[in-house]
């Protein structure tokens, strides 16, 4: 599991570019410039109930929200500041308000805590926007890695309290927060190679074993938790209602496999859901697979969305 985490912690430092020496694992956070900082969605003092608010420097008096989650394969509790590093400046430069939100690890609480957390965040900023400059009446979402995850689960599960699967309910809205009255739907999707077919992550054909990440989320091997497994899926939750999906995968990712983001778009396809799947030519976990040209698809799809 550290190693999982190590790998999760150095491909974000690769990403930014920006790894100072100390701190945990042998860095520090790099610096960010956030227009809010630390802000707690949550009412109370965790780390991993904070959010940073990057505004654009264009003097609007609000303006339209993007939310975006790291990738830690759900080990980390602080990432935020490398999500706006990874990919939260192109959203900014685009006009877009973007929201980078922590939430808690997988070591510190089992799923369905992960996405109770997301929904908080949306709930809050849809509370506070008049506070925070921010316009709601466009929310988008998107994440890389299990961030991708988070997000496409919070887009398939709009208005939804809770979800049965076999003999196994969990309760996917949550009552993290003080905002319970505001809606914690999103408007839009983008899916950074997310792992959103738990029962087909080991080689596309069956479950991960259970010193995987995603036993350490649901607290048990997942060939003996086949409904929680389930649960844990987005793939599973795709209806022909609910937001539009840009889904974003690399060819050569060995961390996420490529059918990953394949079985995904062909089910939001069939149901009407799907904008687009850009598969990426030797795209791996990131590297490769952020570039410009998926830098731009993305700002495109969130601002064609925002316009409606």
């Amino acid at each position: 599991m550290k190693k999982v985490l190590f790998t999760a912690i150095m491909l974000c430092l690769a990403l930014t570019g920006m790894a100072q020496p100390q701190g945990f694992g042998g860095f520090k956070m790099p610096e960010t410039n956030p227009t809010f900082k630390d802000v707690n969605y949550a009412g109370d003092s965790l780390e991993a109930h904070r959010m940073d608010i990057y505004l654009p420097d264009t003097g609007q008096e609000r303006y339209k929200v993007v939310v975006a989650i790291y990738g830690s394969a759900w080990f980390s509790n602080n990432m935020k500041a490398m999500t706006y590093l990874s990919m939260g400046k192109p959203l900014v430069d685009a006009g877009f308000a973007v929201v980078c939100i922590n939430h808690r690890s997988s070591t510190e609480a089992k799923f369905p805590a992960q996405i109770n957390d997301v929904k908080a965040a949306l709930r809050f900023i849809r509370a506070h926007q008049n506070e925070y400059k921010l316009d709601t009446s466009f929310v988008g979402i998107t994440g890389f890695s299990s961030g991708g995850h988070l997000a496409s689960l919070a887009g398939v599960t709009n208005s939804m309290a809770s979800r049965t699967e076999g003999n196994v309910t969990v309760e996917i809205e949550g009552t993290v927060g003080q905002c319970l009255e505001y809606s914690s739907n999103v408007d839009a999707v983008v899916d950074w190679f997310g792992p959103v077919d738990m029962a087909h992550m080991n080689n596309c054909e069956t479950y991960n074993d259970e010193k995987s990440p995603e036993a350490v989320f649901i607290g048990g091997a997942p060939a003996e938790n086949a409904d929680m497994v389930k649960l844990i899926s987005p793939i599973t939750y795709v209806t022909t209602l609910g937001p539009r999906f840009l889904v974003i995968h690399g060819e050569a990712d060995t961390v996420v496999p490529h059918c990953q983001g394949v079985r995904f778009s062909n089910e939001l396809k069939a149901c009407g859901r799907l904008e687009e799947f850009i598969s990426v030519p030797e795209g791996q976990h990131g590297p490769v697979t952020f570039n410009d040209n998926t830098f731009s698809k993305m700002v495109e799809f969130f601002k064609k969305e925002a316009a409606k």
